[in-house]
């Protein structure tokens, strides 16, 4: 596995990876680690793809994904897949789509172990309540995520 460190807008990015596809793209405070000098060539996609979407130039991702988690899981990270750019979803939603309410615990403790920060879209998923609830990268986070996927218009003065 290859591991580059880049800058982002909010901190400093982790991406891991290696010919089968990106296992990790994680997010942590500037000062946590230095950024890369070089970039390895199978992570070199993923790195201009985030690049691109921190730029407001990218609505939706083109990498081989290769997340490790349990069965459960990845069908919870598939199904993250499916919340299109700019729009949110409930946890309630989410879990109904997958078929069972009562797994709406397990499905949100399957978002929170999301491995694939921003590709697998975790951050559009939402309270019942349109409340900013459970985010690994921090709710501050979540919220400049969703606010720069679907930025408020500009009220007019006239």
């Amino acid at each position: 596995m290859e591991t580059v460190y880049i800058n982002s807008p909010l901190g400093i990015t982790k991406i891991i990876g290696d010919e089968n596809g990106i296992a990790v793209i994680s997010v942590s405070d500037v000062g946590t680690n230095e950024v890369s000098q070089t970039i390895p060539e199978v992570l070199q996609k993923a790195v201009l793809q985030l690049n691109e979407y921190f730029e407001g130039k990218r609505t939706d991702f083109e990498l081989k994904l290769n997340p490790q988690g349990t069965e459960f899981q990845q069908k919870v990270w598939k199904s993250l897949l499916e919340i299109p750019y700019g729009k949110t979803v409930s946890y309630m939603d989410q879990t109904k789509k997958l078929g069972d309410v009562k797994a709406i615990r397990a499905v949100a403790s399957a978002n929170g172990k999301n491995p694939l920060w921003i590709v697998v879209p975790c951050h559009r998923v939402i309270g019942t309540n349109g409340s900013l609830t459970g985010y690994a990268g921090g709710l501050s986070r979540k919220k400049w995520l969703l606010e720069h996927e679907c930025p408020s218009p500009q009220q007019s003065l006239f």
